[in-house]
C-alpha cells in the first residue's frame, strides 16, 4: 500500500502555499519543512508557520541552514542589491537572487524527513512558467533529482520509491492563484517578496512581488498582499 504521507517544503509564500492546498486535497497527511537560511526577509517563517495550522499540517519544523556564509545571492548577500523595477528587464537570464544550489539543499534535507517518515512524496512549488530564470526550478532539475533519491535512500533501493510532485510546474502565475482560490487559499497568509519587512509588508518592486501582482492583475483578483 502506497504511504500517503507527504513532505511539504513551505517558504510562506504564495507558490509553496498553493502546493501544500493541492496535497491536502490529495488526500495526502502532510508535515511541513521550512528553512532559516540567512534569507533577507523572516516574515515568510511566521507565515509558514501559520499556514501550517491554517492546513492542519501533522507536523511543522524550521530548519535553521546558514547560506550566508558561501553568498553568492543577493537574498543571502547584503552586500548584493535585490533587483527592482527596470532593472530586473536589464538583469541577466540567471538574476541575483538566484541561491546557489538552494532546491538541492531543500529538497535533500527533505528526503531525510521523507525517510524517516516513511512518506511516499515530497511536494515542492517550483515553477518553470513564471519564474525568475532560476535552474532548480525546471522539470529536469525535479526529475533528477526524484532518480538520485530513489538511488541514494534505503527506502528506494527497497522499492519504496519517492515522488518528488511539483504540481505548478507548468502553472502560470494566475493559474496558481486560481487554483488556491479554489482550494480556500488565504493568499493574504503568504509572504512573497524578496525584501519584506519584519511585519510582512511587501516592497511591490523586486521581482518576487511583481509577478505575485500580475497574476492577481490577470484574474481579476483583487491583490490581497500588504504592500510598503
Amino acid at each position: 500500500m502506497v504511504s500517503k504521507i507527504a513532505v511539504v517544503l513551505l517558504s510562506g509564500g504564495l507558490d509553496s502555499t498553493t502546493a501544500l492546498a493541492m496535497a491536502v486535497e490529495q488526500g495526502f497527511e502532510c508535515y511541513t519543512m521550512s528553512f532559516n537560511y540567512g534569507q533577507r526577509s523572516l516574515a515568510e517563517l511566521n507565515a509558514a508557520k501559520n499556514i501550517s495550522k491554517t492546513f492542519n499540517a501533522t507536523k511543522h519544523i524550521e530548519v535553521n541552514l546558514d547560506m550566508t556564509e558561501i553568498g553568492g545571492s543577493a537574498l543571502t548577500d547584503h552586500s548584493i542589491d535585490v533587483p527592482v523595477n527596470e532593472q530586473i528587464a536589464e538583469q541577466e537570464a540567471i538574476p541575483v537572487t538566484y541561491v546557489p544550489a538552494r532546491n538541492t539543499v531543500f529538497l535533500s534535507i527533505a528526503l531525510g524527513w521523507a525517510e524517516v517518515l516513511e512518506a511516499s512524496h515530497i511536494y515542492v512549488g517550483v515553477n518553470a512558467v513564471d519564474y525568475s530564470g532560476y535552474p532548480d526550478c525546471r522539470p529536469e532539475f525535479v526529475q533528477a533529482f526524484e532518480a538520485m533519491a530513489n538511488l541514494a535512500t534505503k527506502a528506494g533501493v527497497e522499492g519504496n520509491k519517492l515522488t518528488v510532485a511539483a504540481p505548478l510546474i507548468n502553472m502560470t502565475k494566475e493559474e496558481i492563484i486560481a487554483t488556491g482560490i479554489r482550494l480556500g487559499v488565504d493568499y493574504s497568509q503568504t509572504v512573497s517578496c524578496y525584501k519584506a519587512t519584519d511585519d510582512g509588508l511587501a516592497c511591490s518592486e523586486c521581482d518576487s512581488c511583481i509577478l505575485r501582482a500580475q497574476g492577481f492583475e490577470v484574474q481579476g483578483i483583487k491583490d490581497p498582499t500588504l504592500y510598503l
